[in-house]
């Protein structure tokens, strides 16, 4: 008897649960809070340009499509609070970036790429061109390349005999208040790109550009090397986060 009532239960039809229709999702759940302030960030940005945002959501816009389904505008008032500015932010190390909640090596590697995009923006504009004559982009694509840097850097840009930028290279890497410079080394690659003027350049990471006594006495050295060849130097610019100095701008050279 048991082993019928044991076929009879195999063999019936299990009882099936009536499929639940799914509840509709509330437009909050679907969307998250801060989807809605993306929109009017992007509108206003729209609306009044790049001006009409402070650092903080500027670097928020960015972060948008770096970090999509977060709320950003904390990392990026946190990243403002540590560096100080937007320009700071594109110009720290990724290794520092990545040391604020929030932001992985990924996206410390894309606020990179969109640092160096921005040089690379501001050298197309002076290339080639007569840099005498435009000199507030000068020290613009001089103040993007250097002056959040966390070392020393001694740069040159090397001019025809028209004063267009023929190259732009970084001789030499220092310590966080000196670089070694060496005055033959400076003239000897000018005389092979055949430069006839040159404008040297070099950051202070503590923010400060007054010209020291040694980045005065060094520049000198140089201009007596240059000089014989038929080599103009034509200043010294020293590039920090409080603005920049011109050594012949203060009568130094």
């Amino acid at each position: 008897m048991g082993k019928v009532e044991d076929e009879r239960a195999f063999f019936s039809e299990a009882w099936i649960e009536p499929p639940q229709k799914p509840q509709k999702k509330t437009v909050e759940a679907e969307k998250p809070h801060y989807h809605g302030h993306r929109d009017r960030l992007r509108e206003r940005f729209l609306a009044g340009g790049p001006d009409a945002l402070p650092d903080y959501e500027l670097l928020e816009l960015l972060l948008f499509r770096l970090i999509p389904r977060v709320d950003t505008k904390p990392i990026a008032k946190a990243l403002i609070a540590r560096f100080g500015s937007l320009a700071e932010v594109l110009g720290a190390p990724a290794s520092r970036l990545e040391e604020v909640k929030g932001i992985g090596p990924m996206v410390a590697t894309d606020l990179k790429v969109i640092a160096a995009t921005a040089q690379r923006m501001a050298r197309g504009e002076v290339r080639g061109r007569e840099v005498l004559s435009n000199w507030t982009q000068l020290l613009d694509y001089c103040r993007s390349a250097m002056a959040f840097e966390a070392r020393e850097q001694f740069r040159i840009l090397f001019l025809d005999k028209k004063n267009g930028l023929i190259a732009d290279e970084v001789q030499q890497t220092g310590t966080v208040d000196h670089t070694p410079v060496y005055p033959r080394e400076v003239v000897k690659r000018a005389l092979e790109l055949s430069a006839s003027a040159i404008i040297l350049v070099h950051n202070h990471p503590s923010g400060d550009p007054t010209p020291s006594r040694a980045d005065i006495d060094m520049t000198k050295q140089i201009i007596e090397t240059a000089k014989p060849l038929g080599i103009a130097v034509h200043d010294h610019i020293i590039i920090g986060r409080k603005g920049n100095a011109s050594m012949k701008g203060l009568l130094l050279i």
